[in-house]
C-alpha cells in the first residue's frame, strides 16, 4: 500500500492554470498534489553573446525555492552567493527539456526565459516544473502569434512533460510524493515528448541496484504518466 493510498500507476491530482500572471508573457501554475510551482515565460529582445547573428533564438530556464517551500526554512541562495549545485542541475535540465521540441531559427533571434519558483515541494518539483514550463512556453508563443512576431512556421514540435518514477517496497510506483522519494529504493526522472520519444531519463539506485526488468517497468509507469500529462497540457491551452 502506497502512503498516499493510490494505485502504483496513478499519478496525484495534477492542475495547470495557465495564464496566471499579469505582466508575463507566459504563465502555468502547477500542482502535482502538494507540489506547488509556479512558472513564468518571459520574451527578452537579446541574446546570449555567443548566439548573436546565428540566426536562431534561445530557451533557457531558472529554478528556485522559496524559504518554506518545505518543512522547514531553507535559506535563500541569493544570500548565500551562489546557486547550489542542484538548483543549477535543475534549471540546466528543465531548458534543455524545453528546446528538445522548439525550432530556434522559427524562433528569430530572441529569447525566453522560463522561471520555476517553487512555492510548496513534496517530491518532484522538476518534473512539475517541466510540465509547467511547457504550458508557459506554449502561452508566451500564443501571445507572440496575436502580435505577428512569429512568421517562420510552428515553434513548438511538440509536447514536453516529465514524471518521477520508482522502486519504493519493491514495487514500480508512478509519480513518487516525498513519502516514498525519501524512502525509495530507486528514484528516476523521465523526461518524454507528446509523441513517446525519450528526451531524458535520471535513474538511480538509492539503496539496492534495480534490475532491468525494474527499468522497463518504471518506463512502462513514466509512458502512461507522460500521457495523462501530455492530455491535461493539451486541455490548459486550448
Amino acid at each position: 500500500m502506497r502512503p498516499s493510498r493510490r494505485q502504483v500507476d496513478e499519478l496525484r491530482p495534477v492542475s495547470l492554470e495557465r495564464g496566471v500572471v499579469k505582466y508575463a508573457e507566459g504563465s502555468c501554475f502547477v500542482k502535482f498534489g502538494d507540489t506547488h510551482v509556479l512558472v513564468t515565460a518571459s520574451l527578452e529582445e537579446r541574446l546570449p553573446p555567443w548566439l548573436k547573428g546565428q540566426g536562431r533564438g534561445w530557451v533557457t530556464a531558472e529554478y528556485g525555492m522559496l524559504p518554506r517551500a518545505t518543512s522547514e526554512r531553507t535559506r535563500r541562495e541569493a544570500s548565500a552567493g551562489k546557486q547550489g549545485g542542484r538548483t543549477v542541475e535543475i534549471q540546466r535540465l528543465i531548458g534543455r527539456s524545453l528546446r528538445s521540441v522548439v525550432d530556434l531559427v522559427a524562433l528569430g533571434e530572441r529569447q525566453i526565459t522560463i522561471d520555476c519558483d517553487v512555492i510548496q515541494a513534496d517530491g518532484g518539483t522538476r518534473t512539475a516544473s517541466i510540465t509547467g514550463a511547457w504550458v508557459a512556453l506554449a502561452d508566451c508563443l500564443t501571445w507572440m502569434k496575436a502580435r505577428d512576431m512569429l512568421k517562420n512556421g510552428e515553434v513548438l514540435r511538440d509536447h514536453i512533460a516529465a514524471v518521477s518514477c520508482g522502486v519504493y517496497k519493491n514495487t514500480a510506483v508512478l509519480d513518487l510524493d516525498y513519502a516514498e522519494d525519501s524512502e525509495a529504493e530507486t528514484d528516476a526522472n523521465f523526461v518524454m515528448t507528446g509523441n513517446g520519444n525519450i528526451v531524458e531519463i535520471q535513474a538511480t539506485a538509492e539503496k539496492t541496484p534495480f534490475s532491468e526488468d525494474q527499468f522497463l517497468a518504471l518506463l512502462a509507469l513514466a509512458r502512461k504518466g507522460v500521457e495523462k500529462l501530455v492530455g491535461l497540457q493539451k486541455m490548459a491551452v486550448m
